[in-house]
């Protein structure tokens, strides 16, 4: 995949997700109107349940597919693509059959002693459903991201969110008044989704794979990727427990701080359904970028070309934290306003306020892992995850019932920097690294200047505290921003942060 293709592909996987994380918002925010955010925080336990069952239905089968798929066009072995695929999919149902049994006639007990609370017992049941077309449909995922045909992937990721939302509205609106009742209709609409969505990428998968010929048959590929797979499933397993155990036990740990059950879900709900969410949401151009580097980087790779290795991993690295501060500055200027406007709870805008420096941190460890995956290094970054998740429940657990939310706040802040710090330290061995502290101050300068410009535009035109302000105030913002950097990139030799 040479240059203009992958910048090709980012931008079209960027606009795919900016579009559907524009969606899935506001679908984030019908569902806080409908069932409140305790009803958020429950539905948050049903999926920290459901996120382990996928792990395993998945079993770290999207990377094996991805990098051996890859690794064979790398070969010029194009005839055994659809072998590789084969064996994934076989490998996936099995995962996905496995998964399905041990949630379905477990769902009580899960419901009960993992999300600690009986409440979730049949959304857990109903989600199971959903597990062995989520295993099969992350089979085709994996292929398009290593065959570069990443519209047909952005595709049939919005066909599933707008199979999901319009399932939702249908049926969300039926239920019983009640949150139980609500997260049980959002389940139903889940499964219904993952159904339509393997249809359409399995047929989606068939009409492209056929440009590779007949399969060669071969089955050396399993054990490559059973070899792949199951300790990055392993590793995966293990890290799903820890978040799992850390998202049961934090409204337990609220309680204990003196909080009501309710006032536990609720903050919970806030934090963890409500703010982070729009903190992440900018960071789709770097999770659809991380993705792509991937191939790409294993490419490079084998071909033993570390010009480019090192030439992708500085260039990605510095318009990664380009890209970051602006949106720090972004989420801390007009935090509060974005929580009002979205939520109508000011608890929510303080939060988002509160995390936005952490943006910087978070969005640059995303594609750094992304990264360290393309350079084959995926069993590493799996181990410092997995020390995150454990380091995360020990704070849950220890301080939680003694600091209540801002422990929280802060337990998040740490393992974020801890993760990034320990993925950038192993990045620095696999590519020579070189950003200079103009990489930063200049951001940083830029996106003061835009923010308080935006903010004065506000207060000239009196549109201050409305939605339409607020909208133009951000894109402003950003559009300033991107400016500036172009100007004072431009005026600097050697420097190209701002394109690919």
């Amino acid at each position: 995949m040479n240059s203009k293709k992958l910048l090709k592909n980012t931008v079209l996987m960027t606009m795919f997700s900016v579009f559907m994380r524009m969606i899935g918002l506001s679908f984030q925010v019908f569902i806080s109107n409908s069932i409140g955010a305790e009803g958020i925080g429950l539905f948050q336990l049903v999926m920290s349940v459901n996120s382990l069952a996928i792990t395993v239905a998945t079993s770290g089968v999207r990377f094996a597919v991805t990098r051996l798929v890859a690794e064979v066009i790398g070969e010029r072995k194009q005839r055994d693509v659809r072998s590789v695929v084969n064996c994934c999919f076989l490998y996936a149902a099995l995962f996905g059959v496995l998964a399905f049994v041990l949630v379905f006639f477990n769902a009580e007990y899960l419901a009960r002693y993992w999300a600690g609370d009986i409440r979730t017992a049949m959304p857990i049941k109903i989600l199971s459903f959903g597990l062995i077309f989520i295993s099969l449909t992350t089979v085709t995922g994996g292929y398009f991201t290593a065959v570069g045909r990443v519209g047909r992937a952005a595709i049939i990721q919005l066909v599933e969110q707008l199979m999901m939302i319009s399932f939702t509205f249908y049926a969300l609106p039926r239920a019983a008044g009640d949150m139980v009742s609500g997260c049980t209709a959002i389940s139903r609409s889940s499964v219904c989704a993952d159904m339509f969505t393997f249809i359409i990428s399995m047929s989606v998968y068939f009409a492209d794979v056929r440009r590779y010929g007949k399969s060669s048959g071969s089955k050396k590929y399993f054990s490559r990727l059973v070899s792949i797979s199951l300790p990055l499933a392993a590793s995966a397993y293990a890290r799903t427990v820890l978040n799992t155990l850390q998202h049961m036990l934090t409204p337990a740990g609220l309680r204990k701080s003196g909080a009501s059950a309710e006032d536990a879900l609720a903050s919970y709900g806030a934090v963890h359904g409500m703010a982070l969410p729009v903190v992440l949401f900018p960071s789709a151009l770097f999770t659809s970028l991380a993705e792509l580097l991937i191939p790409e980087l294993t490419e490079h790779q084998v071909s033993g070309n570390t010009v480019m290795v090192n030439k992708t991993v500085n260039r990605i690295l510095k318009l990664c934290l380009s890209f970051s501060i602006c949106c720090a500055a972004v989420l801390f200027t007009f935090g509060e306003d974005i929580g009002l406007t979205l939520y109508n709870d000011v608890s929510v805008g303080y939060y988002v306020k509160l995390l936005s420096p952490l943006v910087i941190i978070m969005y640059m460890d995303t594609v750094t892992d992304g990264m360290l995956k393309g350079l084959g290094q995926q069993l590493y970054t799996m181990g410092v995850n997995i020390a995150d998740a454990a380091l995360s429940l020990a704070m849950v657990f220890f301080l939680l019932p003694i600091y209540a939310v801002k422990a929280y706040i802060f337990m998040i802040f740490f393992t974020e920097c801890f993760n990034f710090a320990l993925s950038i330290l192993r990045l620095t061995r696999m590519a020579d690294i070189h950003i200079n502290i103009s990489d930063i101050l200049l951001p940083l300068l830029c996106s003061l200047v835009s923010v308080n410009l935006s903010l004065l535009l506000l207060n000239v035109t009196g549109c201050g505290g409305t939605k339409l302000g607020l909208a133009v105030a951000i894109c402003l913002s950003a559009l300033l921003c991107v400016f500036l950097l172009r100007i004072f990139y431009a005026l600097s030799p050697g420097k190209s942060v701002i394109r690919m």
